[in-house]
């Protein structure tokens, strides 16, 4: 459905199970001959989805929009861009990143090897992605799995699956063979058929109940998995930031894509003597943003996705209002651009024991708290389950990264919010209830990947000091060649290696 219109776009049967192990398979028989074309031709398949994907960029955005009713502007740039420059990061780092690297031998009893880390891909990664960012997130993931030689299996989400098939009708026209990327259409039943089929990997963005869920499974069967589960994000404006600019990066932070975001700003706290100048900022610019159809290029704000997430948009509104806040701008439905519009909502006097400030909103609301001073903001900030991202705001660039690293996220950016995302280099993940390991930059690569440590000897003809026989005299021998290794003084070393030097001329009984 498009969330702006109630218009229905396209209507899909739900995959079966039988369907999905199928696909499976069929990934599974394809990826070995991927993996072996060699890290260079997958990057030259990578490169031409990028030249195709900037011929078709306003396409793809324009159906991102009618899909997801973000506006045309920010499809473009949160999602386009985005899977562009995703893109670019793999076609200059995945083939020295796959290169086979030696591993150096500390140890002396060692000296006589040589080792070497490879990189191996899983083999069949399956994606489950979610209608928020249904472009971006599902891409970058797949073209670092594509990279380095893994098949994919994608599940979007129910609500975005449209976005998904042009995303495969891109890599298929660039290269990827069909069974190497497919796409499986379908609702939760189709992602728990998913996880119990046939997988080498699982990633997963997603409701922290679902990611839970997915965890128990996964652990049944020792299923490497990925989780990206949400976030609650905080924003800490510091008593010498500049209000202007502070207050429209929580602006933009809270109500991009209208709210529907992980990395939200969905906390926001103010040092005391700049909460009226900042509350006032706020309602000032929020009350400039236009609501409408994502298409109309004079939108700022555009419908949630579906009737359910207005439902709870509007409870915990609701419960804060019961316990005291103040909704100091919006707070209502706005029926009259559709059915899924919410007005952009600022609202004072917040406190943590409100909804607001402990579940994720997912949806256009900034709720405002004041602070007293920096260490009481850090503990405001880490009060929290979640820790995806956060953001610090100061004219003092030293004092925001000393913050920063003081808050409990997997992200933090000294002046700026969500941009994150759009840094193909950083990895992107969350602490406690945010989920487990990375996506994007080489740490979204590692994920992909299993290592595999190979050694060989350099003297492969004589037999190993440390083989049978033991004994009393091999035990006194060892001791000395631990001396001679570890052994704080000069003389000590010395007489080690005296000791030891038998261990080298004996042949042993094997």
């Amino acid at each position: 459905m498009n969330p702006a219109t109630g218009e229905t776009l396209r209507e899909f049967a739900v995959a079966a199970d039988a369907e999905v192990h199928a696909a499976v398979l069929r990934a599974r028989a394809a990826q070995s001959a991927w993996n072996e074309i060699g890290a260079k031709q997958r990057v030259a398949v990578l490169r031409e989805f990028q030249r195709l994907l900037h011929k078709k960029k306003l396409e793809v955005a324009t159906l991102i929009t009618r899909e997801a009713g973000k506006p045309l502007v920010e499809a473009l740039l949160t999602e386009v861009l985005v899977v562009l420059d995703a893109a670019r990061f793999c076609v200059e780092n995945a083939f020295a990143f796959l290169r086979e690297r030696p591993v150096p031998h500390g140890s002396l009893a060692m000296k006589t090897k040589v080792g070497r880390i490879l990189r191996e891909p899983y083999g069949v990664i399956a994606i489950i992605s979610p209608w928020n960012y249904p472009f971006s997130i599902p891409a970058t993931e797949s073209l670092a799995a594509l990279v380095a030689g893994n098949a994919v299996v994608l599940k979007p989400s129910e609500l975005t699956s449209l976005t998904a098939l042009e995303l495969a009708s891109l890599l298929y026209e660039a290269g990827v063979p069909k069974d190497v990327f497919q796409i499986i259409i379908g609702d939760g039943a189709t992602g728990s058929a998913l996880l119990n089929a046939e997988i080498d990997k699982l990633v997963f963005t997603g409701s922290v109940a679902t990611g839970k869920r997915i965890a128990l499974a996964a652990a049944a069967c020792l299923l490497p998995v990925v989780l990206e589960l949400g976030g609650k994000d905080p924003m800490l404006v510091l008593d010498d930031a500049d209000v202007d600019v502070a207050s429209s990066g929580a602006v933009w932070g809270a109500f991009v894509n209208a709210g529907q975001a992980c990395l939200s700003v969905e906390r926001c706290y103010v040092h005391r003597t700049l909460y009226d100048a900042f509350l006032e900022a706020c309602v000032r610019k929020t009350m400039l943003l236009r609501m409408g159809n994502g298409l109309n290029p004079q939108t700022d704000i555009g419908p949630l996705i579906r009737e359910r997430q207005l439902r709870n948009v509007e409870a915990q509104v609701e419960d804060a209002r019961l316990q005291g806040a103040r909704v100091l701008i919006g707070g209502a439905r706005r029926p009259e651009f559709g059915s899924n519009f919410y007005a952009p909502t600022v609202l004072a006097e917040v406190t943590h024991a409100m909804r607001i400030m402990r579940e994720e909103t997912f949806g256009p609301v900034l709720p405002i708290v004041a602070f007293d001073n920096d260490d009481q903001a850090i503990r405001l900030a880490n009060d929290s389950d979640f820790g995806l991202a956060a953001s610090v705001w100061t004219r003092n660039r030293a004092r925001g990264m000393s913050l920063a690293r003081r808050i409990q996220a997997g992200t933090v950016m000294v002046n700026d919010t969500v941009a994150c995302f759009g840094i193909s280099e950083a990895p992107h993940g969350g602490i406690k209830a945010s989920g487990l390991g990375r996506t994007h930059g080489i740490f979204g690569l590692e994920e992909m990947v299993r290592l595999k440590y190979v050694d060989s000897d350099r003297l492969p003809e004589i037999k190993k000091v440390w083989w049978y026989e033991y004994g009393e005299g091999f035990t006194r021998q060892m001791e000395g060649f631990i001396d001679l290794m570890f052994a704080p003084g000069l003389h000590q070393k010395l007489r080690g290696a005296l000791r030891a030097t038998g261990a080298f001329l004996r042949k042993g009984r094997l």
